[in-house]
């Protein structure tokens, strides 16, 4: 699977349309035929610009949860935290948010490193704090499925790459008690996808939707609906 894929990009400012699929196995290569059935959406670099590395993302839902793969273009794998729920935003790592009501301040975010370490909150945001909640009985069928995969190097601390993947499910069951769970045809959430590299001591960042500093900008996110 090649980030150079000939398929159109979606303007960040489109509402991005996923499409219903089959449940299926997260093996971390976006090898699984189900991935054939959307196209990949650029995600634009939006901090140190003159980065030259790509980063793209699939998405798609099922009735028990939704499907995320990252391919992220990469000569370095900054990346030596290991264990979940550590402070992964500080090395490589991608992020996924999900606002599922517009009527409460309240949304999910998922991190997820190349070394297959995770971050899964919720996250109230007043404006003035947004401290994150760690799940409670994260077990059984409220537990994320991820795997993670690297082009043209190994997978370790510092190593010389070429790019790397991030496939992950996340449930539904993980999202309660989030209100408009879990998504039916035409459902409409709001949403944002980032990734930070971290490089030679300077970082870059890439968003969906642009925010002014902060990941958690909610108001900022796009708009996903649900085919």
């Amino acid at each position: 699977m090649s980030i150079h894929e000939n398929t159109p990009p979606v303007h960040p400012a489109d509402p991005l349309t996923i499409k219903k699929t089959s449940d299926f196995t997260i093996t971390g290569d976006g090898t699984a035929s189900n991935w054939q059935q959307t196209d990949w959406v650029t995600i634009p670099v939006r901090q140190n610009l003159d980065n030259p590395h790509a980063t793209r993302i699939k998405i798609l839902y099922s009735e028990k949860g939704m499907y995320f793969l990252f391919l992220c273009e990469d000569t370095k794998l900054t990346s030596t935290i290991t264990e979940d729920f550590g402070d992964l935003y500080n090395e490589d790592v991608v992020e996924v948010f999900l606002w599922t009501d517009e009527k409460h301040p309240i949304y999910f975010e998922y991190e997820v490193s190349p070394l297959n370490y995770e971050l899964p909150i919720i996250v109230p945001n007043n404006g003035r704090n947004f401290f994150g909640w760690r799940p409670w009985k994260y077990e059984g069928d409220r537990k994320t499925q991820h795997q993670t995969s690297v082009q043209g190097g190994k997978k370790e601390s510092n190593a010389t790459v070429k790019s790397w993947m991030a496939e992950f499910f996340i449930p539904y069951t993980l999202l309660s008690p989030l209100n408009n769970v879990p998504p039916k045809s035409q459902t409409k959430w709001r949403a944002n996808f980032y990734r930070i590299d971290y490089d030679d001591k300077k970082y870059t960042t890439w968003q969906w939707q642009p925010t002014s500093g902060s990941f958690h900008e909610y108001q900022k996110y796009g708009t996903i609906v649900f085919e």
